[in-house]
């Protein structure tokens, strides 16, 4: 990742870069730009401080929007500039959510798409997460465009690092 990009708790005035990043990956997720309650979930996640954003010279990269709720951790979406993908900012982003996860988190999830989805081939969501130690789960509810969706799942060390277990 080129060292000009920096990786940052989100705030109130990220809110139309996420949302102009959503509109990139709404033929895989379903209507996002549009909709009311997408716009007011992204807000609420970046006015209580459960976002992260990647910024550049060019602006906002990607985003991720995290849920704390011990004993787990959530990552709930995920998105990268289409112009800055394959540059590590995605693995900077989950690497950061890791290291800000409390002491008492000892599973991270995230749903992604389900092995027949068009989105598990074309964006690598799968083999992302299977890189960065997750592994799949059990099957989840489909997403808003009738999509298949997979939990995928990282269980922490005991002791709260986030090396997965059976890693060094």
């Amino acid at each position: 990742m080129d060292g000009r990009v920096r990786v940052r708790t989100g705030r109130p005035p990220d809110a139309a870069g996420l949302v102009r990043l959503a509109g990139q990956v709404e033929q895989w997720f379903g209507p996002m730009v549009g909709e009311p309650g997408f716009h007011a979930a992204v807000e609420r996640q970046l006015a209580c401080g459960q976002a992260l954003v990647a910024v550049g010279e060019a602006g906002l990269l990607g985003g991720l929007l995290v849920g704390r709720r011990p004993p787990v951790c959530h990552l709930h979406w995920l998105v990268v500039d289409a112009a800055a993908r394959g540059l590590g900012i995605g693995r900077a982003l989950v690497a950061e959510a890791l290291a800000r996860c409390p002491a008492e988190v000892r599973t991270v999830e995230v749903v992604t798409f389900g092995a027949d989805h068009p989105g598990a081939t074309a964006g690598g969501a799968r083999v992302f997460y299977e890189r960065l130690g997750f592994s799949p789960a059990e099957p989840a509810a489909p997403g808003p465009e009738g999509g298949s969706r997979q939990v995928y799942r990282r269980e922490l060390r005991p002791d709260g690092s986030t090396t997965p277990l059976g890693h060094k």
